[in-house]
């Protein structure tokens, strides 16, 4: 399929029994637009120009391809899965939750994996954000068309100007920390504080961390002992485009999360312009190869930031990189026609 053919493509996305509400992208959002920003599965129907929806009659009548989101104890993705099948429509499925840790953690009760399997089995196809759960969608279904699934990653409006979040280099300080959770392990969030800590002391260069789980976690940090003057804790829910303008002040983002998710916190970086080190989420395996985490120690990762945050031109060189395979792979445009294309096969 052309790129022009794509333009005419519409997906609707159901998360039946979710919490957002329906939310149509017939333009383009500008940051701060819209209830919900165009970013993780709602960038799917964002991208198409399509839909959002939780009630999967409003998702039927719309007349486009659907997307079912798999979610919560899967009763609901199985109500829905039944309702579009007896409408005789083609059901492409998705856990909605795709790190491995998440995987694991909705798989190892009985009643869900039961639904999960039958889900899959009955499905037309499956569309993973990740390409380890493409790995696991293709082991379930067996003897399917391998075909019939595909990685296809979540993707980001980094060719629109108004999402461009940079700020000036001369006003770059610091380092922005990606996650906070600490009660994740796959996510080592202490592991990441203890390296930001290392490259504070060795380059002057200010820590900002979000914390929006109290007074525990503040405590928690509070042992690391990070120097008071060189140190930033936001502890307020930010809107999206307040959040991305915050990340865009800093050097580079740190990371060590290791759980395989889509990899918004590279995302991010690619709207803010910035360059992310040391995960291992599929945005970053495709934007930002070599400074992700994929395949590298963590004495390789913090390495690899002190000369970021002492180079510029370094970071100028590997953030033009990132925006060249973003505009590639992972921009509204590049991402619809990966869509389109993916459900070509089941217009009939």
């Amino acid at each position: 399929m052309t790129s022009q053919n794509a333009d005419d493509f519409r997906l609707t996305v159901l998360n039946p029994g979710g919490r957002d509400s329906e939310q149509r992208f017939q333009d383009e959002l500008a940051p701060g637009e819209g209830e919900h920003p165009p970013i993780n599965f709602h960038a799917y129907a964002a991208c198409t120009r399509g839909v959002y929806h939780y009630d999967t009659r409003r998702a039927i009548a719309e007349e486009t391809p659907v997307l079912l989101l798999l979610r919560g104890e899967f009763r609901a993705s199985e109500r829905a899965f039944d309702e579009l099948k007896k409408h005789q429509r083609k059901v492409v499925v998705s856990l909605k939750e795709t790190g491995l840790h998440q995987i694991a953690q909705q798989l190892c009760d009985r009643g869900k994996l039961s639904r999960f399997m039958r889900i899959l089995a009955q499905a037309d196809g499956c569309i993973a954000s990740t390409p380890e759960a493409a790995e696991i969608y293709q082991r379930t279904r067996g003897q399917h068309d391998p075909t019939t699934v595909a990685f296809i990653p979540t993707p980001y409006p980094v060719e629109d100007g108004r999402w461009n979040f940079s700020a000036p280099p001369e006003e770059l300080t610091g380092i922005f920390v990606g996650t906070r959770e600490w009660d994740v392990p796959s996510r080592n969030h202490f592991a990441a504080l203890l390296v930001a800590r290392q490259l504070c002391e060795a380059t002057g260069e200010p820590v900002t961390v979000v914390n929006l789980d109290g007074y525990k976690a503040r405590r928690l940090l509070w042992e690391l002992k990070f120097p008071e003057e060189k140190f930033r804790l936001i502890e307020e829910e930010k809107s999206y485009p307040d959040y991305l303008r915050i990340v865009a002040r800093h050097k580079l983002v740190l990371q060590l999360d290791r759980s395989h998710v889509p990899g918004q916190v590279a995302g991010d970086a690619l709207l803010c312009r910035t360059v992310c080190v040391g995960g291992d989420g599929a945005v970053e395996r495709i934007a930002f190869q070599k400074t992700c985490g994929e395949g590298r120690a963590i004495n390789e990762i913090a390495s690899i930031a002190l000369d970021l945050l002492r180079n510029a031109e370094s970071r100028a060189v590997v953030g033009a990189e990132s925006q060249q395979l973003a505009l590639q792979w992972l921009s509204f445009q590049a991402v619809r026609l990966q869509l389109a294309n993916f459900f070509a096969q089941f217009a009939s």
